[in-house]
């Protein structure tokens, strides 16, 4: 497990994902573009962010890993969360509140939470599946939304 965070840590700070700006060109530096707009981690900070992210994804996969239910599920609820992006099709303002529900730790927390009570398998492999996914939108840059549009997040912001 180890081995696999560290391998994704090194992606992060290589930049070899796509999309992922090289640290020494943009994520340490404090003047990039992202600094520009007003609510966007950049630095040393966003770096922190995206590698609490990598150890969100790996936690939250070991802890379904005990679940004993099959990664065909995983993989088949991995990308659910997504949906959430299509309230901006209702505009901005809208589309940020929508995905931000779904992106944000609290409701699948909630989700956990009431799996844990209920002694219920299914709710928390769920959960954990969500988790997983907000940890590695984290790992991408993927943030919380601002209302300006889907690109404008707390971890990233258009470049022109």
């Amino acid at each position: 497990m180890m081995v696999w965070l560290l391998g994704i840590w090194n992606l992060l700070l290589a930049g070899f994902y796509p999309g992922l700006p090289a640290i020494k060109d943009e994520i340490m530096s404090d003047t990039s573009q992202n600094a520009k707009f007003q609510g966007v981690v950049s630095g040393t900070p966003n770096v922190l962010l995206r590698g609490e992210g990598a150890l969100v994804l790996a936690t939250a996969t070991y802890a379904y890993s005990l679940q004993g239910h099959g990664w065909l599920m995983f993989a088949l609820l991995f990308f659910v969360p997504d949906i959430f992006m299509l309230g901006f099709l209702g505009g901005n303002k809208l589309g940020a509140l929508i995905y931000n529900i779904g992106h944000t730790y609290t409701v699948p927390g909630i989700l956990l939470a009431a799996g844990w009570f209920a002694t219920s398998p299914l709710l928390i492999a769920i959960a954990l599946i969500w988790i997983g996914h907000i940890g590695f939108d984290r790992i991408l840059g993927y943030g919380l939304k601002y209302d300006a549009g889907f690109k404008f997040s707390h971890l990233s912001a258009p470049t022109s």
